[in-house]
């Protein structure tokens, strides 16, 4: 105890859950009234059938079920009766072939020949049947060849005696065979506990193997039992509902030689979602734990079972290792198989968590970053026009109008500008203010216009030996040396 909280802090408090071990029992509220459960602590299912009516002929259907089904005082009561009646009823059979054939009064005249030698009352016949069955073979009592009708009944008494034999053996080797007495050595906590791991919230329990064969393909599944309502009014009593252990990444598939701690995580999909420390002293629900898997020593599928109530739920408890490492090997201490310990857990459902976590967190609407790149784009339209200001006086009348740079790109701005409203406007407008052919030639046409206008009036101010050599195009090729025009014209055509 002082290593573990050497180990682990003084805050955690060890709390042993078994019925000897020490420690403080964990905190509970007040008792509540023990309440029935669907499935007991040792597996057994608390249901029974009835009204049964007509449908009690469906097991006389698959008798060699039912006799294994069977507690085992009524199986030896069946095999003892049933051998019993089938011995009484050959033997009396044996018997009355003596008697009619008067075998019974010539049983001491040596020149007669009976049936069955030496039979001269009911037990003598019982004591022939019993050498007969059991291939004792005295050689006292024996047929002759001169009774047809005890040949006959020797062939029946062998089919039937091999019938009751095969039925009544192999339903007692069956259920000796049974792996159910394999589960008494598989362990479960007795408690379950909630509490964090690997930063989320988590269900807890622990399964453990006490023999050193392994259990083949050991795989465990989890069900909750809980009644609830449907919104059409319907009533669920003890609805199931899957609890996921590790089916999808295969956590469900144990290994199980040595203690393992089975967890669910507490998530969106969690029938859990809304379990808290507050609401689990008023909810009712039961999880029933199955584990599977195959014997090693006879092959034989193997089924254990337990469950737990909500009482048995122990929220912010961790379980205390129970696994150390001796000189050459790993030793499993099971004093401490059930016990658990308190551990900081918040109090809170999961879903109460993620609210919280999401108001504590604001968010910037998009409206306010829109306003903010058209502020950007004004403010760039203002720069680019104090630079344009400050050009050369020829560079102005080159480009045109002073004025044409800031018109275009104001007229590129309020296009921006109108992405950036378009955004905010329904499906319906958008699709009619995106229509092909409105805005987008206008804008097209008038930008057209505008780089026509300037470019004629810049040629139109250069001087005149720049103007011939601009506009003239034929003039400069007919200036130019013979070779030079022949390649020119070999490289257009």
């Amino acid at each position: 105890m002082s290593a573990l909280r050497r180990k682990l802090g003084d805050e955690y408090q060890v709390v042993s859950t078994s019925a000897s071990g020490g420690g403080l029992p964990p905190p509970r509220s007040a008792p509540r009234g023990k309440r029935q459960r669907f499935v007991d602590k040792n597996g057994r299912c608390n249901v029974q059938h009835g009204n049964l009516g007509g449908e009690t002929s469906r097991y006389l259907s698959d008798l060699f079920t039912t006799l294994v089904d069977l507690k085992w005082r009524w199986n030896l009561f069946i095999f003892i009766l049933t051998y019993t009646v089938a011995w009484l009823f050959m033997a009396s059979m044996w018997w009355v072939i003596a008697y009619m054939r008067g075998d019974l009064n010539k049983a001491h005249d040596d020149s007669y020949t009976p049936c069955v030698a030496n039979v001269y009352n009911f037990p003598s016949a019982f004591l022939f049947f019993i050498e007969t069955e059991a291939t004792i073979g005295y050689g006292y009592r024996y047929i002759t060849d001169k009774c047809p009708e005890g040949i006959i009944l020797f062939l029946f008494q062998s089919i039937l005696g091999s019938i009751v034999d095969a039925f009544l053996i192999g339903c007692m080797f069956i259920k000796m065979s049974q792996p159910k007495k394999r589960a008494e050595t598989l362990m479960f906590s007795e408690h379950a506990a909630i509490s964090m791991r690997d930063g989320k919230l988590t269900l807890m329990f622990r399964v453990g193997n006490l023999r050193n064969s392994h259990m083949v393909s050991a795989q465990i599944r989890c069900k909750l039992l809980k009644s609830r309502q449907t919104p059409e009014g319907e009533f669920l009593p003890l609805d199931q509902l899957e609890l996921d252990v590790g089916f999808s990444t295969g956590a469900d598939q144990l290994f199980l030689v040595s203690p393992l701690t089975i967890c669910h995580v507490i998530d969106s999909k969690s029938p859990f979602y809304d379990l808290s420390q507050r609401s689990m002293h008023t909810e009712q629900f039961e999880i029933v734990v199955i584990l599977e898997g195959i014997v090693e020593t006879t092959g034989m599928t193997c089924q254990a079972r337990t469950s737990y109530t909500e009482d048995e739920v122990l929220w912010g408890h961790r379980f205390f290792p129970v696994i150390s490492l001796e000189e050459g090997f790993f030793k499993v201490d099971y004093s401490q198989f059930h016990a658990t310990f308190e551990v900081p857990t918040p109090p809170y459902s999961v879903k109460e968590q993620e609210e919280m976590l999401l108001m504590s967190s604001p968010l910037i609407p998009p409206a306010v970053s829109n306003s903010k790149e058209r502020n950007n784009s004004v403010e760039c339209l203002d720069g680019l026009d104090e630079v344009g200001t400050k050009l050369p006086s020829k560079l102005q009348k080159i480009t045109g109008r002073d004025d044409f740079p800031k018109k275009l790109l104001r007229m590129s701005s309020t296009t921006s500008e109108k992405a950036y409203s378009m955004g905010d406007l329904p499906m319906k407008l958008q699709r009619i203010s995106s229509v092909p052919g409105n805005s987008e030639e206008k804008l097209g046409s008038k930008t057209t216009k505008m780089m026509s206008d300037p470019m004629s009036q810049s040629v139109a101010e250069l001087p005149p030996k720049l103007q011939k050599l601009s506009g003239g195009g034929g003039r400069m090729e007919g200036n130019l040396p013979p070779k030079l025009r022949k390649m020119n014209s070999d490289r257009f055509t």
